[in-house]
């Protein structure tokens, strides 16, 4: 069987690792890499560091507005799809990449597997959720990582192709959570003691163009008494920048340019808490058993909410401020995530499938 996996941003990056060595061990796959992040931070170190298989295909598309890019990234998929007839599309999470690859598939009437299915915020102005929702329902197999993103498909009408399977992120953070232990030693090029410091991240639109929101992040870190380590994604630097922040940033904040995804496991693995608006960070630090603090109004991953290890607080400088002091988790974790081998179930499903 000949498989195409599309990707294109760093979360797409990290799930496609565990999934593309199981496809290889019994079918030919092509990885399509759009350039949606094409900062080297971004992407090459990726590759690298989880030993991804080069792509056959790098389109090359860069930065744009969504409609501009989603339309580069629909163009340039069609010629690679036209040219290779794959037998399935695998497309993945909710980026621009994914509606892209979802949209040339299905035009060309190839089936699609859409890997982390079934997830909603249910917050309609997230770009993240429209890609969500077409993806969803354009695809033919829907591999769920929870239960939620089963019972969120069905409410939609969407039964057929429906599989729980767990979290391909499960899979990459078990494979590389003890080579991050003892390659990255970031801790120490920061000089930073475990326990003892926060990590941030942000890089939602809904934040990164919002001077007051970001300047009420920065203002609320301030106040954690702790060192604040920050990686900046290059659209949060630019616009830190437009805005007049860099000038202004507090002295506990250590802001470094993006990390590899070791040094980013250790990071979160031993920090006291981690504030970011992002989706596979949330999870991530669930998975690693460390609280959570979201700069976002809502999730998708309203799991990790509802046991207590994640705490939305939006923009809001008295939440954030009163989360960093007192938010501590008094429950353990549940497997709500299932355990590791996500991947292969998704390889032994589409086995199936492709032999009927």
């Amino acid at each position: 069987m000949k498989i195409v996996s599309i990707v294109g941003a760093r979360p797409q990056f990290i799930k496609c690792a565990p999934l593309s060595r199981e496809i290889r061990k019994r079918h030919q796959e092509i990885i399509v890499h759009t350039g949606q992040h094409y900062d080297p931070e971004m992407s090459e170190i990726f590759f690298e560091e989880l030993d991804i298989p080069k792509p056959g295909y790098h389109l090359g598309v860069g930065s744009g507005s969504h409609a501009g890019q989603t339309a580069k990234i629909l163009e340039r998929t069609e010629t690679v799809l036209l040219s290779e007839h794959p037998d399935i599309v695998v497309i993945y999470g909710d980026t621009n990449s994914t509606l892209a690859g979802a949209l040339a598939a299905s035009k060309l009437q190839i089936p699609i597997a859409h890997v982390e299915a079934g997830l909603r915020s249910f917050d309609r102005t997230m770009p993240e959720e429209i890609n969500r929702v077409v993806a969803d329902h354009l695809s033919s197999f829907l591999f769920c990582p929870t239960t939620t993103a089963v019972s969120n498909l069905h409410l939609e009408g969407i039964s057929k192709g429906v599989c729980l399977v767990g979290d391909v992120m499960n899979d990459a953070l078990f494979f590389n959570r003890q080579v991050a232990e003892t390659r990255s030693d970031i801790l120490d090029r920061l000089g930073i003691t475990r326990s003892r410091y926060l990590v941030l991240t942000v890089h939602r639109p809904s934040n990164t163009d919002n001077k007051n929101h970001l300047a009420e992040i920065l203002r609320s870190v301030s106040k954690a008494g702790l060192p604040v380590v920050f990686p900046v994604h290059p659209r949060t630097r630019k616009n830190l920048d437009k805005y007049g922040l860099l000038d202004c940033l507090p002295e506990n904040l250590l802001c470094i340019d993006p990390v590899g995804y070791l040094d980013m496991i250790s990071l979160m693995a031993h920090a006291d808490k981690i504030l970011t608006d992002s989706g596979g960070v949330q999870k991530e630090a669930y998975l690693l058993g460390i609280p959570c603090i979201t700069l976002r109004e809502n999730t998708e991953w309203i799991e990790t909410v509802a046991d207590g290890w994640n705490i939305l607080v939006g923009a809001d400088s008295g939440k954030i401020i009163s989360a960093i002091e007192s938010f501590s988790p008094d429950t353990p974790q549940r497997d709500v995530f299932g355990p590791p081998g996500a991947s292969k179930r998704i390889c032994e499903i589409l086995d199936c499938i492709i032999s009927d």
